[in-house]
């Protein structure tokens, strides 16, 4: 039996979700599922946009069939390549023989990777701001090239003044019979994937979130349609203004995050003293443990908080692997605009507090202070003296 949603006039959300999933993309815990959003307008000419994942393909393909109700399927509107939008294109050329399908020059070699298709007789080639009528509405289309892939494109419809967005203002978790974000209580129950789910996926292209803001700001957009998570008819202007600051790497919040990589916990409990020292100051502070606490949850703090404070034993004569990883991940994806402190420890030589700052200075605009703790094996009472001092270093840069 299908399950479809009216979005609003002829369009129908024909998406499904996955409870199942574990680990979106093999790297980032879904732990609340994940929706992959299609979308099916029933104009003169009925388009789908875009398909969906392998894992949930009889529900989708039952939805599209139903919602059709006997009528043929003329245009496929492929904005994104990635598979879980594009596993069941294979099924609807062979379901719907005059289906045309729509997209930018970069999708058919990329049909061809992924399903050894040749589909140059079935495609319909659009440029910026190449137009689509279908009846009533007006479909427009708008390149992101690098939002998050080299073929993502968006579409307009003039019509309706909605926006399809490919994976651009999505969020994981799955929908839960709700569909818009004015449903749920976004802020408090989802403003957190959705910040983990945009800067681990397109965090690191910012310039080109950047371009398509600005290619937004001329359209009068009274609807969003992301591929993933909650559609956006109310609170536009407040997730697009996070992403302007995402995307200009510019923090949410003043305070502190502070990552620790820790063996037998002295490195841990001056991590700790730090935070008490801050927060007697009246300073935000958030801690993580990057043995424990996956590196993309940390990342997204770190995009949130204006300043950072990494504390690592030295391992094997480097970083703490967990925090390597950490770190690696940070300035791959492109973290800057930070005030970063340090705190290293090791028994005989403390070396990762002078590597993480070689890590850091390769990332844009990272201030990293020069009050720095390095312990060897457990933090000594004279060294108390050493956190007051870092501390005030960062609350003098905090006001």
């Amino acid at each position: 039996m299908h399950c479809t949603r009216k979005v609003a006039g002829d369009l129908v959300w024909v998406g499904a979700n996955d409870r199942r999933l574990a680990m979106f993309e093999g790297v980032y815990s879904v732990p609340a599922g994940i929706s992959y959003n299609s979308y099916l307008l029933l104009d003169e000419k009925t388009v789908l946009f875009e398909t969906v994942d392998k894992a949930v393909r009889q529900r989708f393909l039952e939805n599209i069939a139903e919602t059709l109700n006997g009528r043929e399927l003329d245009y496929l509107v492929i904005q994104h390549m990635e598979p879980d939008h594009s596993a069941v294109i294979r099924e609807l050329l062979v379901m719907y023989p005059k289906m045309k399908i729509v997209c930018g020059a970069k999708v058919p070699a990329f049909i061809g990777q992924f399903l050894g298709l040749d589909v140059s007789e079935r495609v319909h080639v659009v440029k910026e701001n190449d137009t689509l009528n279908t009846g009533k509405h007006t479909l427009s289309f708008i390149m992101a090239p690098m939002v998050h892939w080299p073929e993502v494109m968006l579409t307009y419809d003039s019509a309706g003044k909605i926006l399809f967005s490919a994976d651009a203002f999505g969020c994981f978790g799955a929908l839960n019979g709700s569909l818009f974000a004015d449903e749920v209580d976004f802020p408090k129950d989802y403003m957190d994937e959705a910040r983990r789910y945009y800067t681990n996926i397109v965090g690191k292209y910012g310039s080109q979130v950047q371009a398509l803001i600005k290619k937004m700001s001329g359209l009068e957009i009274g609807m969003i349609c992301p591929l993933h998570g909650f559609i956006w008819r109310e609170g536009i202007p407040e997730i697009v203004s996070k992403y302007d600051l995402w995307s200009r790497y510019e923090p949410e919040e003043r305070g502190v995050m502070i990552a620790y990589g820790s063996v037998y916990g002295n490195t841990e409990n001056a991590a700790e003293i730090l935070s008490v020292r801050l927060r007697e100051k009246g300073i935000k502070t958030v801690m993580f443990d990057t043995s424990v606490t996956p590196a993309p949850d940390i990342i997204s703090a770190a995009f949130r908080w204006s300043h950072l404070v990494f504390a690592s034993t030295t391992y094997n004569a480097g970083i703490f692997v967990a925090m390597e990883n950490l770190i690696n991940d940070l300035a791959a994806h492109n973290i800057q605009n930070r005030t970063a402190a340090i705190i290293e420890n090791g028994s005989w030589a403390p070396a990762s507090g002078c590597l993480i700052r070689m890590k850091l200075e390769k990332c844009k605009n990272i201030n990293v202070l020069e009050q720095t703790l390095s312990i060897k094996s457990g933090l000594k009472t004279a060294q108390l003296e050493e956190i007051d001092a870092m501390a005030g270093a960062i609350a003098a840069t905090l006001q």
